[in-house]
């Protein structure tokens, strides 16, 4: 099996997708076949950027009523043989990591935003996401992830080249 490539972004907080953010993404992600979304993307219109690849998201506690209608508050994906629970956050404050295996006990990673807090290590087996913020809204550059889903799972953090 090759493995599968999945870009992970989250707390992007735009109203509409820019010019600049078109060219950011289409940088970070050319070659992702996935793309995942973790919340707080604001309002749906940001997820026509992804035309062409599979797109799973999820809302967040400053999305719009729209996105709130759209998407659910939290996801579980299948990927090759592993699942994928993908959530913008448990309850309020940020120390909320210890709870996300509560709501995805079967999960082999959990991807989740809201902190805007670049993280990616192993908990007891699981391998926990958070991409940031790729806007860079809380700290001087933006972040993302990219998944690869082969035999394992293998993930890894990057800056945003440049701003919009």
């Amino acid at each position: 099996m090759s493995a599968v490539k999945i870009g992970i972004i989250s707390d992007t907080h735009l109203t509409q997708p820019t010019e600049g953010f078109k060219r950011l993404v289409d940088a970070c992600f050319h070659d992702a076949e996935m793309i995942f979304h973790a919340g707080d993307l604001t309002d749906p219109a940001i997820l026509s950027v992804f035309a062409g690849k599979e797109v799973h998201a999820v809302h967040g506690n400053m999305c719009s009523a729209a996105s709130c209608r759209l998407l659910p508050s939290r996801k579980e994906i299948r990927v090759g043989g592993f699942t994928i629970g993908l959530i913008h956050r448990v309850g309020p404050g940020r120390d909320f990591e210890n709870r996300l295996i509560e709501v995805f006990p079967e999960a082999d990673c959990i991807v989740y935003g809201h902190t805007h807090i670049p993280v990616c290590h192993r908990v007891g087996g699981i391998l926990y996401i958070n991409p940031g913020s790729f806007t860079g809204s809380r700290m001087d550059v933006g972040t993302y992830a990219i998944l690869e889903v082969g035999e394992t799972l293998q993930a890894q953090l990057y800056q945003v080249k440049s701003r919009r």
